[in-house]
């Protein structure tokens, strides 16, 4: 018997210990949007699209001033995000094309690259993803297959936002990897789903990656949300705007499941979108950048960027120092006390002492960006850019030469300093070689990213390791 009682109370002591080691890891939660205006939310003076759930990130947290993602187009800026490393390092430079074309279904994050979501289960987590992947398509390259517990959403680049359309295919939805036959509009089915994954895993440490598809295109919106912009004259706005509108609702949904399940305090959110607003096409707008997706003009590549975590961080504060999606990985490793080993190559850093005031310096002495024949580097307050003209503009779509701009007293890269300043543009270009020597030839490329700008280096050669492109397609 009292063998018994020792090892009952042993299991009791063991249980106790684990129950408080879950309870100490805080749950995280990353929640993407796609194709967002750097305007169209509140915290940023959009004044036609309430934003109220977006904007509450910001007022109990940190607003990240100069928050980038790592590329300008949907693919990338999610290979980056869940790596912790710059995309141009394994390849992953372009987007993959359509599912089922040519061999698109080849194509897909690099199966030696870790993502947060192994990272996560491999020490306690519950990990689950809803929403859009882009990622690949055939089952090694599925969410299941990349350390996701459970999965709901399609895999591609874009998709209908009515499911139950009749004449609409339902067979891209997938609920795991089964098909799901959703028939709700499919930012509020997310809505849904996301909140009923906070609920089953709400007594034990979980990561949630919710990647909504708006505001992409197709531009589709629901009466209920498309009423409350009647006053906007301009049609392709007036869904945009109710598109936000029912993404914000969504992220307020999950916010409100944090609240009533008592998970507020213990979570880490951060908020980002993948990359500017392709204002032509969607009706986004990104006042007042200069540029658009697929560029790396700012309007590319600096957008919305939110961290909250309520009693860690402090609340309803600007962070102006420059910092990138690649750091969510690294940060939040941090938070769950999960290891990163010496020589991983991440590129990322963790933002956790420097939000909090903790460290005052610079987290990064440089970030860099490789987009085909485009590129830029932005150190300090200045930016060295090679980048297309912003379509929908009255502008052709052209390569143009570099340009050096302060961003301190130029946000919107109005005034080329290059010929003031051209040891500047030196500097910034050796150093932007400097790294570029670790990226890897793209794995693939896509057609109208081709051609070489003129007296550039066509896309993915520039620091390149011979023979790099077929290794890692044997790789694969």
């Amino acid at each position: 018997m009292k063998l018994a009682s020792f090892l009952t109370a042993l299991g009791l002591v063991t249980f106790v210990a684990a129950s408080a080691q879950a309870a100490s890891k805080p749950n995280i939660i990353v929640i993407v949007g796609d194709d967002m205006g750097y305007h169209d939310v509140g915290v940023h003076g959009c004044s036609d699209i309430p934003t109220p759930h977006i904007d509450s990130l910001a007022a109990g947290g940190v607003q990240c001033t100069s928050g980038y993602v790592s590329g300008p187009y949907c693919s990338p800026t999610r290979a980056g995000l869940l790596t912790g490393k710059y995309q141009t390092r394994f390849g992953h430079e372009f987007n993959p094309g359509p599912p089922g074309q040519g061999d698109n279904d080849a194509k897909g994050l690099d199966l030696k690259q870790q993502t947060l979501a192994d990272r996560l289960k491999a020490v306690g987590y519950k990990t689950g993803m809803v929403g859009k992947w882009h990622l690949g398509n055939t089952p090694e390259f599925h969410p299941m297959s990349r350390g996701f517990d459970e999965y709901f959403g399609f895999l591609g680049g874009a998709y209908t936002y009515f499911p139950n359309r009749p004449g609409t295919r339902m067979d891209q939805v997938l609920r795991g990897r089964e098909l799901s036959g959703e028939k709700e509009y499919l930012t509020d089915a997310f809505a849904r789903e996301a909140t009923a994954f906070i609920g089953r895993h709400e007594k034990e440490p979980f990561f949630l990656y919710l990647t909504f598809n708006a505001v992409h295109t197709p531009m589709e919106a629901t009466e209920k949300y498309l009423s409350r912009f009647a006053n906007v004259a301009d049609q392709k706005r007036r869904t945009y705007c109710a598109m936000m509108s029912a993404m914000d609702d969504a992220i307020g949904a999950v916010l409100g499941k944090l609240q009533t399940a008592g998970l507020e305090e213990n979570t880490l959110i951060f908020f980002v979108s993948d990359n500017g607003g392709p204002q032509a096409s969607n009706g986004s707008d990104n006042t007042p950048l200069r540029g658009d997706k697929a560029t790396t003009w700012e309007g590319g590549v600096r957008v919305p960027y939110l961290v909250q975590w309520k009693g860690k961080l402090p609340a309803g504060v600007k962070y102006d120092q420059p910092v990138i999606q690649i750091d969510f990985l690294p940060t939040a490793l941090a938070a769950a006390g999960a290891p990163i080993s010496p020589g991983e190559g991440l590129d990322g850093v963790n933002l956790l002492p420097y939000l909090s005031g903790e460290n005052k310096e610079a987290p990064h002495k440089a970030l860099y960006w490789r987009f085909g024949t485009q590129m830029a580097i932005r150190q300090g307050d200045w930016k060295l850019v090679r980048a297309r003209t912003a379509p929908g503009k009255g502008q052709q779509n052209s390569p143009v030469d570099l340009g050096l701009y302060n961003l301190a007293a130029d946000i919107g890269e109005q005034k080329n300093l290059a010929a003031e300043q051209p040891e500047k543009v030196k500097e910034l270009q050796a150093a932007w070689d400097e790294w570029d020597k670790s990226n890897v030839a793209a794995s693939w490329v896509r057609e109208e990213i081709r051609k070489p700008a003129a007296g550039g280096k066509k896309p993915g050669a520039a620091g390149a390791k011979p023979g790099a492109k077929k290794k890692r397609a044997a790789a694969k």
